[in-house]
């Protein structure tokens, strides 16, 4: 079963998100800031990371560039409610497979899940 750690300092939006994923067939779980995300994606090895970009403390991009360092196949999917192309460019750049922005289109969010997926487990 494919892991999905969902990071988000919005406790609602996490629930939301593990809830979806759990319908959809995944091992989902959350964690509300930077450093607790860090520690599960070292405890559990996740495939995929769903990480909000604004966050108190460690920021997403922060947050983004410890993953890739310390565990570089980690998908991960930066979600947003703030449109800034040029911070989803960054993002992009630093490793990010996709970034995606709030309200989440669970239909889009599910096919990109799909795909990286496929590409994870293909290797």
């Amino acid at each position: 079963m494919e892991k999905i750690l969902v990071v988000d300092d919005e406790i609602e939006v996490c629930r939301s998100l593990e809830e979806f994923l759990a319908i959809k067939g995944y091992r989902a779980f959350s964690a509300q800031n930077g450093q607790e995300a860090l520690n599960l994606v070292q405890a559990e090895n996740p495939h995929i990371v769903l990480l909000d970009i604004i966050m108190p403390g460690m920021s997403g991009i922060e947050t983004l560039e410890a993953i890739k360092k310390n565990a570089p196949a980690t998908g991960v999917v930066m979600i947003t409610a703030v449109t800034d192309e040029a911070l989803g460019n960054q993002a992009l750049q630093l490793g990010a497979d996709d970034f995606i922005t709030k309200p989440v289109d669970l239909d889009y969010l599910e096919t990109v899940l799909m795909v990286k997926i496929v590409d994870i487990l293909g290797r």
